[in-house]
């Protein structure tokens, strides 16, 4: 299976947690490949290297990438990172200085389990280390969020920074937002949005004055365990809050099949799942 090139942009989803139509490989992780008019560019490049395998079967040649976008400083975004170098090694990674970090997941029974990038990574030639917003040019930049509107999600909770004087909560600093513009739409991506979702599209109606026409994201709503009634409500709320935007929502990995049921309940055709190999032209 092959896609062909069009006039306008397409986002493929190249990995993620369940199988697309392609028999394409999967995994817990994320990667997107975008093509725009000036841009061949990849958000987040999963856990392994299945992303780059699935793009080769796709046909997507990723030497021509120029642009790489590291949404935050976790495994399972990171880890095709350093073998795509080894077929591309001009295409610049943007990062955050601060997803370098020691990152660790709570497994209970007192086991932290490392969650970072490989730190390989940060020794890289072509590694832009960033602080805060970034522009790229006039199609593809960076935010960041400094004050939430809402709660972190309920997820979170477990996902720790490793100090100097132990482990601390994680404040998703390291996170940041890729908005892709065209001549006729604006797209936001986020890889897991730990900042939740609404806090990012409240930051970015401030800072650029209107909302944007499709959101894709991972929600970060998925457990490993049947959902409590408060988790529920939440995953409930925010699909309620959602609803009210004239936005069009892709979301995939993080969310999880279940939270993605319940929230398609509430806003119906304005809610889709991407599933690894699947595309969207716009």
């Amino acid at each position: 299976m092959r896609y062909g090139v069009g006039k306008y942009m397409r986002i493929v989803n190249l990995i993620e947690n369940t199988e697309g139509k392609s028999k394409c490989l999967f995994e817990h992780g994320l990667s997107f490949y975008i093509e725009t008019e000036s841009h061949k560019a990849l958000l987040d490049l999963g856990q392994t290297d299945s992303s780059l395998r699935n793009a080769k079967k796709l046909g997507i040649n990723l030497n021509e990438v120029d642009t790489v976008v590291l949404s935050h400083g976790h495994y399972d975004h990171s880890g095709g990172i350093i073998p795509f170098t080894m077929i591309n090694d001009h295409a610049a990674i943007y990062m955050q200085s601060l997803a370098g970090g020691d990152f660790y997941a709570y497994d209970g029974d007192n086991r932290y389990r490392y969650i970072g990038i490989d730190k390989e990574i940060l020794m890289l030639p072509q590694l832009r280390l960033l602080k805060g917003d970034y522009v790229i040019d006039d199609e593809l930049e960076l935010f960041t969020i400094k004050n939430r509107t809402h709660p972190f999600p309920f997820t979170n909770k477990r996902l720790l920074i490793k100090t100097a004087c132990g482990f601390v909560p994680d404040d998703f600093c390291h996170e940041h937002f890729l908005v892709v513009k065209d001549r006729e739409h604006t797209t936001l991506m986020s890889g897991c949005a730990h900042n939740g979702i609404l806090s990012i599209l409240d930051t970015y109606r401030e800072k650029y004055g209107n909302l944007p026409d499709i959101v894709i994201s991972g929600f970060h709503l998925m457990v490993k365990r049947n959902y409590r009634d408060s988790e529920l409500q939440e995953v409930r709320f925010i699909a309620k809050e959602l609803k009210k935007y004239q936005i069009k929502f892709y979301t995939c990995h993080c969310t999880g099949i279940p939270a993605f049921e319940e929230m398609k309940k509430i806003m119906g055709n304005q809610l889709k799942y991407i599933h690894s190999s699947e595309q969207i032209i716009l």
